[in-house]
């Protein structure tokens, strides 16, 4: 991290922080810990309103706390489940919830969830304890964490949502949301706000009902019907989602994402894709002529890994595709991931074994 020249305090402060860091044995990423430890001495610099402090002072120590709780499972994929916390056990919701995280669970994969009762607590009951994480809130007139997360001491307690919904995000390759209240329903459109934007790599989301269920066609419908008409959202939108009654149906959508697409990473306007097996030349060139629209100058093509991947050892013992992606169209690359997976070529599908990252 760079000192200021024009601020010789702040810089004496970086130094002094430098040291401290040196001296508390911290030999990685330095820059990151200074930067954290300046922010913190410039907020009380600032004259920052007491309440503003106790607000970063929580947030930084929840975040904390949850990175702790992921670390030991970093190599896992995990998904995460949403639903309500009111739904009751004879449910056939909370029997849905239960199987398909038990499907997941049979397939290698970690369930997340909210830590609370009701589909939180089937979906912790159907992956098992010891495939099941929680981040929970601390509200009031909550229940406290289920017994299935609890006792397993799986579990991170959260004052504030938004740090939660972060955690509740961040680690997770696939979500299935379930039906639910206002909770549920801002988890889903924080997914889909993230999605659209391009501000999160995609993943495969499902909107899970019970078996006849209709909740998920009445988001629909008002999606056709309002949302879409007006314009503030595209006719495509939705098709990135996955609605269905079927618990092999979720289980499949979210494995098969990762079928052959890997990861992928972003430099400027250029998008490498990775694979996990290598196409053939026919197999590039159809994808290339399908997807034409999405590159608005040259083609897709195969690449070596590229200088910055090399350098950062980034996936590089994979396959990857390289393409000029027109940005603004972001939320077609779940089309192109799809496409990826269909190939002939492609494994069949399996759970991940590494975590998936890109820049």
């Amino acid at each position: 991290m760079s000192t200021s020249s024009t601020d010789p305090v702040r810089g004496h402060i970086t130094d002094d922080l430098r040291t401290l860091i040196a001296d508390a044995g911290i030999a990685e990423n330095e820059d990151l810990i200074a930067r954290i430890l300046v922010t913190g001495v410039a907020l009380g610099r600032d004259d920052t309103d007491r309440l503003d402090l106790k607000i970063t002072s929580a947030a930084l120590s929840e975040m904390r706390a949850a990175f702790r709780l992921f670390a030991p499972h970093r190599a896992a994929p995990k998904v995460t489940i949403f639903g309500s916390a009111r739904t009751r056990p004879d449910d056939a919701l909370y029997r849905a919830a239960a199987d398909v995280a038990r499907a997941l669970a049979e397939r290698g994969w970690m369930v997340v969830t909210g830590a609370g009762p009701g589909i939180m607590q089937a979906a912790a009951e159907g992956a098992g304890p010891d495939n099941s994480l929680g981040v929970s809130i601390r509200l009031p007139f909550e229940e406290k964490p289920n017994a299935v997360i609890a006792e397993a001491d799986r579990v991170v307690a959260m004052k504030y949502f938004f740090t939660r919904k972060l955690m509740l995000v961040k680690e997770s390759r696939g979500f299935v949301c379930v039906p639910g209240g206002f909770g549920t329903l801002d988890e889903l459109f924080e997914l889909l706000t993230l999605q659209q934007t391009g501000k999160a790599e995609p993943t495969p989301i499902v909107l899970l009902d019970a078996p006849g269920g209709t909740f998920w066609q009445g988001l629909q419908r008002f999606a056709d019907e309002q949302l879409i008409p007006s314009g503030v959202i595209s006719a495509d939108d939705f098709d990135r989602v996955l609605m269905t009654d079927s618990v092999e149906a979720a289980a499949s959508e979210i494995t098969g994402f990762w079928r052959n697409y890997d990861s992928l990473r972003w430099f400027g306007s250029r998008l490498v894709l990775r694979l996990c097996a290598p196409p053939t030349d026919a197999e590039v060139a159809g994808l290339a002529d399908r997807f034409a629209d999405l590159v608005p100058t040259g083609r897709i093509e195969r690449t070596d890994p590229l200088p910055a991947e090399v350098r950062d050892d980034d996936r590089i013992e994979l396959p990857r595709l390289v393409m000029t992606f027109d940005r603004h169209r972001v939320g077609d690359l779940h089309q192109l991931i799809r496409a990826v997976n269909e190939f002939a070529s492609a494994p069949p599908a399996s759970p991940p074994e590494e975590p998936r990252s890109g820049s």
